[in-house]
């Protein structure tokens, strides 16, 4: 567990979480800790094990061996007293298609027990507020585009007042307007005070809504922790501009780096770049010895490792970082 995360209140927090279904582990022992107020989001190529995960935390599978607490309380012992404060979307809203979103969100509500009739009108509304829906609201919901439909699922996990909130794959199959208006819901939700835990795929989504992240391979957990800290742990490069990528190429090997030509978008070379390991000079000893060759150095800058780097050597697979 990151320091960042061991000092902190959890929302979430499981012990040697294990799945298996025969004699194949779904999810194999994982230790997740989710802070109290983040944004989480949850990695992993499809097949990882995310929403197997999320049907155990949430009670709709049976953990065949570990610990799970949701809010501070021993799960699945506290479901009735803890799932009252938990909102969920897991594997897409389904709703009736020829009842209005006000409509649909009333039936959901009667549904629950704990809903007071007395107060729905107002909630329903109010949901629909948050989520930005009011315009839409009489409007039915088959004529509702993909990103509506996410936002009305969402508008029924907040019906009640809600302390955390689980989103399995909240933007799969979005537009670009469809995904903006389900991240910012997101952000909006999370400045409230509610923790938010986004399962996904989608590297680009989550680096841009999330403040924590966890990371699952073939059913483990690979690595947790703040995006600056899942950043940081991978190696750094250089990033050099010039207009001798032969002479400047020699001069990297010799100082024992591995250059990688960049093309440009026009399809020629265009920069060069080099991983920066433990081993390597200082950026400014790597720019002397450059000018003192006779290398005409344009720009030279050294980043962080880049998230997609990171997951891609954490996982050993691509992750899709568009839509």
């Amino acid at each position: 567990m990151s320091p960042a995360i061991a000092s902190v209140e959890l929302a979430i927090e499981t012990h040697g979480l294990t799945k298996q279904f025969g004699r194949q582990a779904a999810v194999a022992g994982i230790d997740l800790a989710v802070p109290t107020g983040s944004v989480f989001g949850f990695l992993g190529p499809n097949g990882s094990g995310k929403t197997t995960t999320i049907r155990m935390l949430l009670g709709l599978a049976s953990a065949t061996s570990g610990e799970i607490s949701l809010l501070g309380r021993s799960m699945p012992g506290s479901l009735r007293s803890v799932l009252p404060r938990v909102g969920a979307l897991v594997e897409g809203p389904a709703f009736y298609p020829f009842l209005s979103g006000t409509a649909n969100l009333r039936r959901l509500d009667t549904a629950d027990p704990g809903a007071s009739a007395a107060t729905r009108a107002a909630r329903v509304q109010h949901a629909l507020e948050r989520v930005g829906l009011t315009h839409a609201a009489g409007k039915k919901v088959h004529a509702y585009s993909l990103g509506m439909k996410q936002r009305l699922g969402i508008a029924n996990a907040l019906l009640m007042p809600r302390e955390l909130l689980v989103l399995d794959e909240p933007t799969n199959g979005l537009d670009p307007q469809g995904t903006r208006e389900v991240r910012s819901l997101v952000r909006s939700l999370a400045a409230e005070g509610t923790t938010v835990f986004v399962s996904s795929h989608l590297l680009a989504e989550v680096e841009q809504m999330c403040s924590h992240v966890a990371v699952m391979r073939a059913g483990t957990l690979v690595a947790q922790g703040t995006l600056d800290e899942l950043r940081g742990a991978g190696e750094a490069h250089a990033r050099l501009d010039t207009p001798d990528p032969v002479a400047a190429r020699q001069v990297l090997e010799r100082l024992g780096l591995t250059p990688v030509t960049l093309v440009s978008a026009a399809g020629a070379p265009g920069h060069l770049s080099a991983a920066l390991t433990a081993a390597a000079p200082a950026p400014e000893d790597i720019v002397a010895a450059l000018v003192a060759a006779g290398v005409r150095v344009r720009g030279f800058t050294v980043a962080a490792a880049s998230l997609e780097e990171r997951f891609v050597a954490l996982t050993g697979e691509g992750f899709d970082v568009a839509q």
